[in-house]
């Protein structure tokens, strides 16, 4: 029997601690043993969440003689990594255990130094932060999880699960994960490598106001039009030259990637919140035709318009 333990800190995601629980403990082999001991460790015998306080049986002490140690995600990622938590991981991480961790459990990973030269995720919301924070990790923020063996990060809320079921894939096979999540009531075979599904304009949040934010307003009034970059710096009363530098330094992109990611954004709406073709979506999006609105949600999601739409969009009655 392998042995999971789950690592809480204080400041822990509620949300995060019944992932690997459910997954692990509903896993089966074909004769129908148990092929896990989840094991719960605290920061302390009673850890502080936001809604309410979490009393464990095992503290870090629980950590040793384990095979895989889960660390769960934090509200506050930015905080310092206590340093009982930095040292059970590195000794762990030196005796071979394999280390996963879920949404802003990566931050904790990274205090600890594991994820120096590695590539990893976190929650989309938190990736920049992690990126700045440690400039050694190569952050992929899009992506639901990152497999680099021995060390396992995945992004946010629900790609937890996806994570958890690979592991299990990789410890058992295909079959008992497949059981595992039939058994959790959760979906299985999301590649790693498959997006986050992140619909906010991370550009315009990061733009407050004045000039630009209101020719970014201007084209999203008018998406379902040709709009050149030209026409809107002319809206910000600038030179094109200008406009796109100023854009760059402000948004962290660039005006024309903004525009398709902004038509990416109207499409995925539409799809979501209607049951109109695929065809008139793209032409309402601006997409010329269809076939460029397939190309690229296949390059930016992973998925085709009509998947998408199977699985977040409206189910009309």
């Amino acid at each position: 029997m392998r042995i999971v333990a789950v690592l809480v800190p204080h400041g822990v995601v509620p949300f995060d601690l019944g992932i690997p629980c459910d997954i692990f403990e509903h896993a089966r082999l074909a004769d129908g043993s148990k092929p896990y001991e989840v094991r719960v460790c605290g920061q302390a015998r009673r850890v502080r969440s936001r809604p309410f306080d979490i009393v464990v049986e095992r503290t870090l002490d629980g950590l040793e003689e384990t095979d895989t140690i889960i660390v769960l995600g934090t509200d506050e990622p930015w905080q310092p990594i206590p340093a009982s938590i930095r040292g059970a991981l590195q000794d762990a991480a030196e005796k071979g255990t394999r280390i996963a961790s879920i949404c802003t459990g990566a931050f904790v990973l990274a205090g600890a130094g594991l994820l120096d030269g590695r590539r990893a995720t976190t929650h989309w919301r938190a990736a920049d932060i992690l990126a700045a924070s440690y400039p050694e990790v190569e952050v992929h923020p899009n992506v639901l999880y990152v497999d680099e063996g021995e060390i396992v990060t995945s992004a946010g809320a629900s790609a937890g699960i996806d994570m958890c079921l690979h592991l299990v894939a990789r410890d058992f096979g295909h079959s008992v994960a497949a059981n595992s999540s039939r058994a959790a009531v959760a979906p299985f075979g999301r590649a790693g490598g498959q997006k986050q599904f992140i619909l906010h304009d991370l550009a315009a949040e990061r733009i407050a106001g004045g000039h630009i934010a209101e020719a970014m307003s201007w084209a999203e009034e008018r998406l379902d039009t040709p709009i050149t970059v030209a026409q809107m710096a002319a809206k910000a009363g600038m030179s094109s030259r200008t406009f796109a530098r100023r854009f760059a330094e402000d948004a962290c992109t660039t005006p024309g990637q903004w525009l398709i990611d902004a038509r990416t954004r109207r499409a995925r709406l539409l799809l979501e919140t209607t049951d109109i073709p695929v065809g008139e979506v793209a032409a309402q999006s601006g997409f010329a035709e269809a076939s460029g609105l397939r190309d690229r949600f296949r390059r930016v999601l992973g998925v085709s318009p009509k998947a998408y739409r199977a699985s977040f969009g409206c189910r009309q009655t």
